[in-house]
């Protein structure tokens, strides 16, 4: 019986080539669309683990005195943070309430689609990137793609989505050019 030779297969290649040209996000795009969605997270939190919270205290599952916050400092805050930046960019397809609102979108290197484990991978990345002072963020400037470290942990970049439109349209994707007249 012959044994099956596993070989490698470059898988990357053509996915990167295609979206050779894309328009990158701003780093103020970016920055934008994470503050309105942290702000919608704790939003979130707020209208679904207080009442939570209020109902098993009643019911005698929590103690009276229970600190229910959004800080960072507990497992479920750390938790519902990853859920909420990880599905809504799997459930958007790169597209949270703040990436949609900016219109940019997070489009993944290697799959046509955001998959869930990519969008996870990439919701705890922003823990690595926020690690040392937020350099993470900061290589944004430093990267010649803009990939910041949670882009690279889930091999992704931003794209904005007006550029992205006007180049389909064949439109210049910078201001209009002034006649010489």
């Amino acid at each position: 019986m012959k044994k099956k030779i596993r070989t490698y297969h470059p898988h990357e290649g053509e996915r990167m080539e295609a979206l050779a040209g894309a328009p990158l996000a701003s780093f103020g795009r970016r920055a934008l669309a994470f503050y309105i969605d942290l702000f919608a997270s704790v939003a979130l939190f707020i209208a679904i683990a207080v009442p939570i919270a209020i109902l098993a205290s009643k019911m005698g599952y929590l103690p009276k005195d229970v600190h229910l916050g959004f800080d960072f400092h507990e497992w479920y805050s750390v938790l519902f943070i990853v859920l909420y930046y990880g599905l809504a960019t799997y459930w958007g397809n790169g597209r949270t309430l703040g990436k949609r609102l900016c219109k940019i979108r997070v489009v993944s290197l290697v799959e046509e689609r955001i998959t869930l484990w990519t969008a996870i991978e990439r919701a705890l990345g922003y823990g690595a990137s926020a690690l040392e002072f937020f350099f993470g963020f900061v290589q944004y400037f430093l990267h010649p793609n803009c990939q910041t470290v949670h882009d690279r942990i889930a091999e992704t970049i931003v794209v904005d989505e007006r550029k992205e439109a006007a180049a389909v349209a064949g439109r210049p994707l910078g201001p209009e050019p002034v006649s010489s007249r």
